[in-house]
């Protein structure tokens, strides 16, 4: 793990005034968002919310540059799964600067694979930039940790309860849409 990725109290950027120290406030809950929003955005299936949250000249793989080519991988990468569920948690940020931060991000990740599921954790580790006044990501490093074996999933069971008013995923207008656009190319 480079230290880039290893928040340290001893290594950070510490706002001084008292303005530095509001836009410090106001930068460690914009970043925050961003792994949760990374997190609805995968499960919806809405690509252009999720490129929107990375800078403009993203890098994708080895090569590839830019927002479209994220959504190209991206979109090719979930049409090869069914349903997934992101739970983000323990969210540690550094910042080296009042405009560059670093994180780690856990998450647990529930994946369909035909009619199974399987179970994950993984860790997530950031590089965020602001740019315009708007926090973005710049890189997300995926590890794994483990998949635990597949488990049946069932229906809700709340069906005719009135407890429910839709099926996540098919509630998101924009799982329809992905999926008539992988279907369509």
């Amino acid at each position: 793990m480079s230290s880039t990725f290893l928040p340290s109290r001893h290594q950070e950027w510490q706002p001084e005034s008292a303005e530095e120290r509001l836009d410090h406030l106001r930068s460690v809950q914009q970043i925050q968002q961003l792994p949760v929003r990374y997190a609805l955005a995968v499960d919806s299936r809405d690509m252009d919310a999720l490129a929107e949250l990375f800078v403009e000249n993203v890098r994708v793989g080895k090569q590839l540059y830019g927002r479209d080519e994220l959504k190209r991988w991206m979109t090719e990468a979930l049409g090869q799964l069914g349903r997934t569920i992101h739970l983000v948690a323990n969210h540690i940020l550094s910042f080296r600067d009042a405009d560059h931060a670093a994180g780690v991000v856990y998450c647990r990740d529930e994946v369909e694979h035909e009619q199974s599921w399987t179970v994950g954790h993984l860790q997530y580790w950031d590089t965020y930039e602001r740019r315009g006044g708007r926090w973005y990501f710049v890189r997300r490093i995926y590890n794994r940790w483990a998949v635990v074996d597949e488990i049946a999933r069932s229906n809700t069971g709340f069906e005719g309860q009135g407890l429910t008013t839709h099926e996540l995923p098919q509630a998101w207008p924009t799982w329809d849409r992905f999926h008539s656009q992988i279907a369509s190319s």
